[in-house]
């Protein structure tokens, strides 16, 4: 049994492995031969890392590309001798991939010292026709005299289009490998695609048990496909032990007080000391984890302790008794430091119910400030509570944790028990907000908002904190849905807070905690700002900058860190709004990719939606010869965009900035031109306004200036005597463009004089660029090109690749001297940095680019710092591909 890849793939559209794509693209980069890569490439990873599933995969992109792939299989049972080694590269090779007059090497069986050349001759003829790629899975499995002789063949080989791609789990288990060699180290899945993998299981968890084997598998691919297929399926209550595999016969193997040992290190709670737990197995000697590192099961250092692989420390928890387990917990929980600890053990190891555990579970929910941590504890409280409305309380406060971390399917669950606990209405009502934000954040805003209508009867019954939350957040759902209906009732619940004495003000927003639902028991310390976060929309829709920026970037990163995703999802989006207004798009790219793994770890499609469509915007405005963004399909099919006008609205604005990229005023203009009803109202009440230059310029570039001025009139009028600081500037520039001719540059100039409108310097620099193209036009090129030095500046500064070339084209229109032939951004770095960039798309990391410069990787790392934003870029990945391009 060879247990290499077919040789012949039927398909070479296969999908990319998940997550893998810039090692795939590194890989195949090597295969290729392209400059500054290496010719032997190691792919090192922990088993179930995935490394076989990799190079199945770039296996068969490089056998589609004309590559031949010569693949050898170590095997654990059966360590492959040299001569096997040799007999399976042989074989890899089709027999019309074989040389003519070859000789197969069973003929000749050549001994350790004559290996070597065996082998670099077998690969000589191999590659006189064709590139060859030789793959060695598990080539510590592997006679390390093949692996020694392809490693002599390597260094002989130099000049031909031959590869070496050789995975381990341990680069210290093979030969010295030749120079220039790279090692490729494959870490652990990226939080969305673990998700991923996960929901592609024949039968995937959901709720709460979907969320704790994603944290429990680290990104494992392996542990996640066993914890999951082990997760209760539907209608069971405790899990099935994971598929053993190697872990369970190691841990036999153990002697019974290294098991035991384990057992009770897989219990300890994160962070638990290495004192504590041998304290609770009432024990001093270290002696007795030495089987376990023997046995690459466990490692210690200090009073650090951890499993080295996710189901390794699945196995020696599950594996165990329940009576084990049980006693494992009593005793962790009578050494425990921290008190949250002590009571979560006191609980896993509680048959039934117990009143006062399940009143420290509640009062230590919140200890730890973790969202994800806060609401299993209160869902364990109200499992432990003795008494029905105890058990109601804490189900509802359970449910506004659950609310904080955002999973709908958990979120009902809780729901649904809820409701059969017959709770009173303003347990109800508490109950009823959490559902209607998970539904907002799926993308069902009628039903959300229905569920807050019904809840707004019983608020004169309702603690005001309670009636607070839930208006606000009836406020939230109709910003995102923009549905005129919800804009007219939404007066209704104000005026229903208002009668039962609750404040509705917006500057609220400063005092809000937690929820405290009706019948006692306030949120305790810690728990995320539940009301702070809705109400960051606020400040968000009159144009606040300064004040938005500040507090939505603090209540974006305490949210974060909290895993409080349910409540970052009302703060993040406006966040990502502001961010781009404002010109910061390095900043803005991050949040977006980091909220983008959050939603999708989520299943959150509306909320996938509005980051998709800011991140289409945020590419258009960068102008960089990146890919496209790409819209999910299976998302966008999950939002109905009719009662989601907010998200629509973002998406019709990123379709028009893309047009206006790509020089399609008609396709700019159908865009932008559905911000706007047929008969001119706006599509979003806030949304569609900000646009309204944007089309505009549409407008005026496609001949329907006459069409453009009403709905700019219209915007005008929404926008009342007292328009923002930066609706301004926009409905200044508007009418420049559509307006009379005569009125134009008095428009021009009303835009640029009120020095706020700095705040917006992409907008601040649309405006000079249009500016400068009429002024050329009025033949005063001199001032002209005195604005387009300051658009170039703002331009440089943002990272706005479109309206860089915008201004360059102007300027050379105007007479200024045109730009060195092939002049572009990389050009306009110091030679230094050009360096750097190289050396960085070549896959060196800091440490070498410093080694090989003579610099500190810090200094390395600062130029790239400052380099990113001046190509409009944010990551390495995209580094290599701009300098691929060029």
């Amino acid at each position: 049994m060879t247990g290499h890849p077919p040789r012949r793939p039927t398909t070479s559209g296969r999908a990319a492995v998940l997550g893998r794509d810039g090692e795939t693209e590194r890989i195949l980069r090597c295969v290729r031969r392209a400059p500054g890569t290496p010719q032997t490439l190691l792919l090192v990873g922990d088993e179930g890392i995935g490394r076989t599933t990799l190079l199945r995969h770039v296996l068969e992109r490089a056998a589609a590309d004309g590559v031949l792939v010569a693949a050898v299989q170590g095997w654990a049972g059966d360590p492959r001798p040299a001569d096997a080694c040799l007999r399976q590269l042989w074989a890899s090779a089709a027999p019309d991939d074989r040389p003519p007059g070859a000789v197969p090497p069973q003929a000749e069986r050549p001994d350790e010292a004559g290996l070597p050349a065996a082998v670099t001759s077998l690969l000589d003829r191999l590659t006189a026709d064709r590139p060859v790629l030789v793959c060695v899975d598990d080539a510590d499995l592997c006679d390390r005299a093949f692996v020694a002789a392809l490693f002599a063949a390597a260094r002989q080989l130099t000049g031909r289009a031959l590869t070496f791609l050789l995975a381990a789990r341990h680069e210290a288990a093979l030969p010295a490998p030749p120079p220039g060699t790279e090692t490729l180290r494959l870490g652990p899945l990226d939080d969305a695609p673990a998700a991923a993998l996960l929901d592609r299981q024949p039968v995937p968890p959901t709720g709460r048990h979907r969320l704790e084997i994603l944290a429990e598998a680290g990104g494992n691919p392996l542990a996640l496909v066993e914890l999951g297929r082990a997760a209760p399926g539907p209608g069971q209550a405790v899990p099935h032990p994971p598929a053993e595999h190697v872990f369970g016969v190691r841990l036999d193997a153990l002697p019974a007080e290294t098991g035991r040992a384990l057992l009770y290190a897989a219990a300890a709670e994160p962070g638990e000391s290495v004192a504590a737990v041998m304290a609770a197995l009432g024990t001093g000697d270290l002696a007795v984890w030495a089987p376990a590192e023997a046995a690459g099961l466990f490692a210690l250092a200090e009073d650090r302790f951890g499993f080295r692989h996710p189901l390794a420390r699945s196995a020696a928890y599950l594996r165990r008794p329940a009576a084990e387990r049980q006693r494992a917990h009593r005793d962790l929980s009578g050494v425990a430091a921290r008190p949250e600890a002590r009571v979560w053990h006191l609980a896993a190891a509680t048959v039934g119910t117990d009143a006062s555990v399940a009143a420290a579970l509640e009062a230590t929910a919140w200890r730890r400030g973790d969202a994800v941590r806060a609401a299993r504890a209160l869902e364990q409280a109200a499992r432990l509570s003795p008494r029905r409305p105890d058990r109601a309380r804490r189900l509802a406060v359970a449910l506004t944790a659950v609310q904080a971390v955002g999973d709908p399917g958990w979120t009902r669950e809780l729901y649904g028990r809820l409701v059969q606990e017959d709770a009173d209405p303003g347990l109800r009502c508490a109950a009823a907000g959490a559902l209607a934000s998970a539904l907002s954040h799926e993308s069902a805003q009628r039903e959300a908002f229905e569920l807050l209508a019904d809840a707004s009867e019983h608020f004169p019954a309702l603690d005001p904190a309670l009636t607070r939350t839930l208006t606000t957040l009836a406020a939230a759902i109709t910003s995102r849905s923009g549905l005129p209906e919800h804009t007219a009732t939404l007066p209704t619940l104000l005026a229903r807070a208002r009668q039962a004495g609750t404040p509705t003000r917006t500057d609220d927003a400063g005092e809000a905690g937690g929820v405290r639902p009706a019948g006692g028991g306030a949120v305790a310390d810690g728990a995320p700002p539940g009301v702070r976060a809705v109400l960051a929309v606020v400040p968000h829709h009159a144009d606040e900058a300064d004040t938005q920026l500040g507090r939505s970037r603090t209540a974006d990163d305490r949210l974060r860190a909290g895993r409080a995703f349910g409540l970052r999802g009302w703060s993040v989006v406006p966040h990502v709004d502001t961010l781009l207004a404002v010109g910061r798009f390095t900043e803005a790219g991050s949040v977006i990719a980091d909220a983008l793994a959050g939603a999708a770890v989520l299943r959150l499609p509306g909320l996938t939606a509005d980051l998709e469509a800011q991140a289409l915007t945020l590419w258009a405005l960068r102008g960089t010869p990146l890919p496209q963004p790409r819209l999910t399909p299976s998302v966008w099919r999950a939002v109905c965009l009719a009662e989601n006008r907010a998200t629509h609205a973002r998406l019709l604005r990123a379709r028009g900035l893309v047009a206006l990229l790509r020089g399609d005023m008609e396709d700019g203009w159908r865009q932008l031109r559905g911000l706007f009803t047929a008969d001119g109202p706006p599509l979003h009440p806030h949304l569609s306004a900000r646009a309204v230059a944007e089309l505009a310029v549409t407008a005026q570039r496609t001949g329907r200036p006459a069409e453009a001025l009403p709905i700019l009139e219209r915007v005008a009028a929404d926008q009342g005597d007292r328009p923002s600081t930066r609706m301004t500037l926009l409905l200044h520039h508007a009418s420049a463009l559509v307006g009379p001719e005569h009125e134009a540059e008095q428009h021009y100039q009303l835009a640029l004089v009120n020095h706020g409108a700095n705040r917006w310097p992409w907008e601040g620099a649309h405006v000079r660029l249009n500016y400068a193209i009429w002024l050329r036009r009025c033949r005063r090129t001199r001032e002209a090109r005195r604005q387009l030095t300051t658009v170039l500046e703002t331009a440089e500064h943002l990272g706005a690749g479109t309206l860089a070339a915008a201004a360059h084209r102007e300027l050379r229109a105007s007479g200024a001297a045109p730009a060195p032939e092939g002049a572009g951004p990389l050009e306009e770095l110091t030679a230094q940095q050009r360096q750097i960039v190289q050396l960085v798309a070549d896959g060196l990391s800091n440490r070498e680019i410093g080694e090989r410069l003579f610099l500190s990787p810090r200094t390395v790392g600062s130029h790239l710092y400052k380099v990113y934003p001046k190509l409009g870029i944010s990551s390495r990945h995209q580094l290599r591909d701009l300098v691929q391009d060029r």
